[in-house]
Formats: C-alpha cells, structure tokens, sequence
C-alpha cells in the first residue's frame, strides 16, 4: 500500500519543487510529474502515475486543479481509481477518498458537476428549440449559397464532370456530395407532397 504522488505546473517558468517538496511530506514513496497545460488529455506524467498505481495504493495530490482538466474530468479519473481499489488525497482540499467522509465530499461535487452539465445541456437544448421556431437551423452556414446551388444544378444538367463542377464551383469534393445528398433529399421530399 504505497502513497504515490501527482503534481503538474503549467508552464516551463514554474517550478514543481513546490508541490513536491508537500507531496514527500505526505509520504509519497514516488511522484510523477507534467509540465504542461492541465487542458491537455496528453499528460504522460499522470498516464504513468495511473499506470503504477494498484489496489490498495493513494494517489496524492496537492490540489485538485493539478489532476483534472475539468470537474467532469477529474470525476472521470477518481472513479476510475475507485474502481481499481485505489483511494484519492488533495492535500489542500483536506479530501482523502479512503474515508467515508472523503467519499463523501467528492460524491458531493460530482452531483454538482453533473447537475451542471444537466443545466447546460437542457439550456442547449432550449437554445436550438426557440432559434427553431424562429426559422434559424444553427450549425455552419453552407459553402454552398443559393447562387452556387443553381449554378451546380445547371452543370449537372450540361453534363460536367465532377472535376469541373469543383473547379467552376471553388468548393471541395466532400461539400459537393454533402450538397447532392442534401439536394436529392430534398427533391424526393417534395415530390412525395
């Protein structure tokens, strides 16, 4: 049952000594380090500490911005030690996953992490109703206007290739057969009314 530690700084002009110096005085036996940006999913360091870490063993931490690249993030990863039997401390947090109360609050906060996901997704989803109802479709505009639309119709009727309709057009070949599809669908839609 071994202590291991985490610690990450963002940027080169930091140092991580702090973070180690109060990892080592919670006993971690080895610490991995990342100096990078905790917005990147490709954080070797904590890969490596996830790696070495086994049933029975702490993952300490200094805080718990040093782990997660977002609340939902880090949920992500303490579930994932919880299910390999392998307990969570943030030492400035005071939360330590191997106690009922620990569990506890970190429990807490993925309820709210997960309410506020909830929010965002129901505010979205609001959002894209009431711009619906309006006439407005989101997304990207299309490459395709409804000049080029036209123009792209008389060429397939002229017999053009597909190289010249691109060429003509100044659109790329997935565009183009993104548009026909479209344009087809559409056709037989209003040939069903």
């Amino acid at each position: 049952m071994a202590v291991i530690g985490y610690a990450r700084i963002s940027r080169s002009e930091q140092s991580v000594d702090l973070q180690c110096d109060a990892l080592l005085a919670a006993g971690c036996t080895r610490i991995f380090t990342d100096e990078m940006s905790g917005a990147r999913s490709d954080r070797p360091g904590l890969k490596q500490a996830l790696d070495y870490v086994r049933d029975g063993d702490t993952m300490c931490i200094w805080r718990l911005d040093r782990m997660g690249r977002s609340v939902a993030n880090l949920i992500e990863v303490v579930a994932e030690l919880e299910r390999r039997g392998v307990a969570l401390k943030s030492l400035n947090e005071e939360i330590d996953t191997s106690s009922p109360s620990g569990r506890l609050v970190f429990h807490v906060f993925s309820a709210i992490a997960e309410f506020e996901r909830n929010l965002i997704r129901e505010r979205v989803s609001a959002g894209l109703e009431s711009a619906r109802k309006r006439g407005r479709i989101g997304g990207r505009p299309s490459a395709v206007t409804a000049a080029k639309a036209r123009s792209i119709r008389a060429m397939r009727a002229q017999g053009l290739s597909t190289s010249e309709i691109l060429e003509s057009a100044q659109i790329s070949r997935a565009t183009l057969f993104r548009f026909l599809r479209a344009d087809a669908a559409k056709c037989s839609q209003e040939g069903v009314k």
